[in-house]
This record gives structure tokens, sequence and C-alpha cells, in this order.
């Protein structure tokens, strides 16, 4: 059964450092986002992710959204960033905006699905992005078993899949709401899901400096 930690402000400097040396152990845990709850894990641990999909029933074949709290921490997990991506980052991030690039080849085939990229967004949330400070990226896939609704509480996660996972990092109720926005930024900019930040609003960030959105 996993461990519940409750979030505080005044405890993150002990309680995430511990939680850190478990993600580099191998460790699956649950995380608050913008959203819901999500399954953190280490996006370049091979045997995390495995374990990770084992536990939601997740058929091969879909890549893995993955979780920074610092645009630095992109330069690991990508290939290339165009100067239209930087717009966008600019513009949007932190916030509810998945870009989706060309991959590194750190990045195991269970991550990208063995279609050579990888989503990446740059949480909001300010007790995760504090989170990812500590750990680096993680994984953001939500906290439920594949086919069953996501879940926005801390004691939601541990009556589903609280047997399966080390840790459950309670932030208090999420928000719920629209999932991110998705762009592929590979070979242009293009819609792949419409969200909270919608299409006219990408159009008009990238027309501004000389890019647009393809049809």
């Amino acid at each position: 059964m996993a461990v519940i930690e409750s979030y505080s402000r005044t405890d993150s400097a002990v309680l995430f450092p511990r939680i850190a040396r478990l993600v580099q152990a191998g460790g699956v845990l649950a995380i608050p986002t913008e959203t819901y709850y999500g399954l953190g894990a280490n996006p370049f641990d091979g045997t995390a992710v495995a374990r990770l999909l084992s536990m939601k029933g997740r058929p091969d074949g879909k890549p893995i959204l993955v979780l920074i709290g610092d645009r630095a921490q992109l330069q690991e997990l990508v290939g290339d960033v165009s100067p239209a991506a930087q717009v966008l980052m600019e513009a949007f991030w932190p916030g509810p905006l998945t870009l989706v690039f060309a991959s590194s080849a750190r990045l195991p085939l269970s991550v990208t699905a063995g279609t050579g990229t990888v989503g990446v967004r740059h949480t909001s949330h300010a007790a995760l992005a504090e989170l990812l400070q500590r750990t680096g990226p993680l994984t953001g896939t939500s906290a439920n078993r594949s086919g069953e609704p996501p879940v926005q509480t801390a004691a939601e996660v541990e009556r589903t899949i609280g047997s399966l996972i080390d840790v459950i990092v309670d932030a208090g109720p999420t928000q719920g709401g629209l999932p991110s926005t998705v762009l592929s930024m590979c070979d242009g900019v293009r819609m792949i899901r419409e969200g909270p930040i919608d299409r006219t609003m990408i159009q008009q960030a990238l027309a501004a400096r000389g890019f647009h959105l393809k049809p």
C-alpha cells in the first residue's frame, strides 16, 4: 500500500529530497497536476516506466507525457527546439500546453512508443513544479487504470491503485477540467488536440512573431 505524504511548503525541503531518492531508485508515485492526479516515474528508467504501464493496464503503442518544472529540463528530453516552439513556450509556459518534439535518444521506447517523439509540458502547479526541481522530469500519465475516469484526490488514488504505487503526494484536491492543448512541433506547428489554450490564441502568438499554425 502506498504511503501518503502530505505536501506543505514548510516541510517540502525534507520531503522532496526523500521522494527524489525514491524516483532515482525506480519508484512510482502519484502526483498532483493542474487537472487530475498523475503517475510519476523517471522517464529515463525503462524498468520504472514498464512498471507504471503494467499498473495502469495500458496497452503498448501510446506515448507517455513528460512533465518538467523548469524550461532548462527540456534539453535532456528532446532533440531540437525550433524558433516557433520558443515563441509558444514564452507565451504559454508554464501552463496547459503540451508540445510534442523529436525525442532524445536517451528516452526508452516505453515512453515514446516507438514514435521518435515525446510530449512535454511545463507545469504551472506550484507543488509539482517544486517537486520536479528536485526529481528532474517525471512522467505525467493519469493516476488511474486505463479506461477508468481520472481522479482528483489522494484518497481516490489510494482507493483505485494505491496498492500498486510507492508514494502519493497529497497536495489537496485538483481542479479537474479540460486536458492540455497539444501541438506537434515536428515539421512546423500542427494542432493535435485543442484544450484550454485554443486555436485562435495559438495562431495569434505565432503570427506576432512571423510563424503560422498548419491547417
